[in-house]
């Protein structure tokens, strides 16, 4: 946490471990700061000062005798000229921030092709699974390791798994479109890893997570590469059971663990029932809980619900709330009662009744032009004409490829149904590809819509990515959505056919925009003419 309250600018000062002076965040200006993480704090020997040292010398001493070797072109032998310095510095020269080269204060020469600095290292060379034919069998079984109590510094760079694991992975970083720092960091935890690792080990995610989270290496990429060796184990606890654990919590023993089976029947299906969503069974148990609650206090198990603690609770419930509940309660106690496990329905013979939806009203102008101007980027300005033009859902919009294109003949496919490309969103369209080109040249990922942590993988951006640009705006991407078919259904008559074959509306869904439509063209008949 900032030790300055949100909203203050930290004014210019000075480094505390270098003394630059500058504009920063923090104590430490950002060469320091990462200075500090690689290297242990102690007393320098030369300005005696309590810092983080590299051989006994803190970063100050170092860009003092660095000052020195501004004429040096040859590294190596600018290298040992500061080595050599380092006992002869007696004064420090104070400098702005930034004013230091990292790699020496002189530029170096440029080489052919304009590129200036050291020479691309040349790829691994081709390696395959080492030979396991000779080799010592396990007398026990494969123990966990602790892989925090290994340092980097003593990683085994000669392991030929470890040379097996840097082909593998540099042949994802082509086809993936990694980048330097991701295939520097890649190989850091691989050599981590697979130090000590012999034929038949099997690394495990709950083992390798926390040691590469503290050293700030990327799990995911490296789990790819281990997974892709085909030594990698994932025994992490899936996101599901630790939600519904947590729901579950203070439930009677009884009540607790048939709903705990009627929540796994709505998400795996049963030899009667189709699997739901995953949304659809957090909504559902998310609903009977309270119920659930209230109950667990004077019984042990579901049989003990009789009809009046059912009605007694829905008593309590009005408009959309008593509906939800109400259809969630019917649900768990019709599967209870066709499995056995209770004699009668409590729920049953009690009506939920025709939920009356409001009329849908369109979205005036200003409120549209305010998420106009706040699409400042052409993938935000792409995620509103899909939404606004085409009624593009958020999911549809992150579940687009680019095979859905077909930018020749005008046309883009949307959740398996062909549209028309109209020239606002043509234009859009074209200034995102030649963003991402730019952006992103040797990304592999399909999806229309990436960013910069979908760029190296293959999976789509998350919804809430996509909606982030227009939250908290009065004209949402769902809004937008909701008004381009009401606008359809107000321009072409209130056809409830017309509207499902457009846009692929059930045709629930699409009465009901069309019963909103046909309200509010009645209502603007009978209003008097000025």
């Amino acid at each position: 946490m900032s030790r300055y309250p949100k909203g203050y600018r930290k004014p210019t000062d000075s480094c505390d471990g270098c003394l630059a002076w500058g504009n920063f965040s923090g104590r430490l200006c950002p060469a320091c700061y990462m200075f500090g993480r690689s290297h242990a704090t102690a007393v320098c020997a030369g300005c005696r000062r309590t810092q983080p040292l590299k051989w006994d010398y803190c970063r100050l001493c170092w860009c003092q005798a660095r000052l020195g070797t501004q004429a040096a072109i040859d590294r190596s032998a600018a290298e040992a000229d500061v080595r050599a310095r380092l006992n002869a510095a007696r004064h420090h020269q104070l400098f702005f921030m930034g004013m230091h080269h990292r790699n020496g204060s002189a530029s170096a020469p440029r080489r052919r092709g304009g590129r200036r600095g050291a020479p691309r290292k040349p790829p691994p060379a081709p390696a395959w699974r080492p030979n396991a034919a000779r080799r010592q069998l396990p007398l026990f079984a494969q123990t966990p390791r602790d892989y925090s109590r290994l340092a980097l510094a003593d990683a085994d760079l000669a392991s030929p798994w470890l040379a097996w694991a840097k082909y593998l992975a540099h042949r994802l970083a082509e086809t993936r479109g990694w980048g330097r720092n991701i295939r520097f960091a890649v190989n850091r935890g691989l050599a981590l890893v697979l130090t000590g690792y012999v034929e038949g080990d099997v690394i495990r995610h709950t083992e390798i997570f926390a040691p590469l989270r503290a050293l700030d290496l990327p799990v995911g990429h490296t789990v790819t590469v281990l997974d892709e060796m085909g030594i990698f184990e994932d025994d992490s606890e899936p996101s599901f059971e630790r939600w519904l654990a947590e729901r579950l919590e203070g439930l009677a023993p009884g009540i607790r663990s048939e709903a705990e089976r009627w929540t796994r029947v709505l998400r795996d299906g049963g030899p009667r029932s189709l699997p739901r969503r995953e949304g659809t069974v957090w909504l559902y148990l998310n609903r009977v809980r309270p119920a659930l609650l209230e109950w667990s206090n004077p019984y042990d198990h579901l049989r003990e619900v009789t009809r009046d603690d059912v009605l007694t609770y829905i008593k309590t419930l009005h408009g959309h709330q008593r509906h939800d509940q109400l259809v969630a309660l019917r649900s768990l106690f019709t599967w209870a009662k066709r499995n056995g496990l209770i004699f009668r329905n409590p729920t049953s013979r009690i009506k939920v009744g025709q939920y009356e939806y409001a009329v849908l009203q369109p979205l005036v102008p200003e409120q549209v032009d305010r998420s106009v101007a706040a699409a400042t980027t052409p993938a935000t300005r792409l995620i509103l004409a899909l939404a606004a033009v085409h009624a593009a859902r958020v999911a549809q919009i992150a579940n687009l490829m680019l095979d859905d294109l077909d930018i020749g003949n005008r046309r883009l496919t949307i959740a398996g149904r062909v549209r028309p490309l109209d020239d606002l969103t043509l234009k859009l369209l074209l200034d995102w590809l030649e963003h991402r080109r730019n952006r992103w040249p040797n990304t592999a990922n399909l999806h229309l819509m990436i960013n910069n942590q979908t760029a190296t993988k293959t999976s789509r951006a998350s919804n809430h990515w996509i909606s982030a640009a227009m939250r908290g705006q009065d004209a949402t991407l769902e809004r937008l959505r909701v008004d381009r078919q009401l606008e359809e259904a107000l321009t072409h008559g209130p056809d409830p056919l017309h509207l499902a074959k457009v846009f692929g509306l059930d045709e629930k869904t699409a009465m009901r925009y069309a019963d909103s439509a046909r309200a509010l063209l009645h209502q603007a008949a009978e209003q008097p003419l000025q």
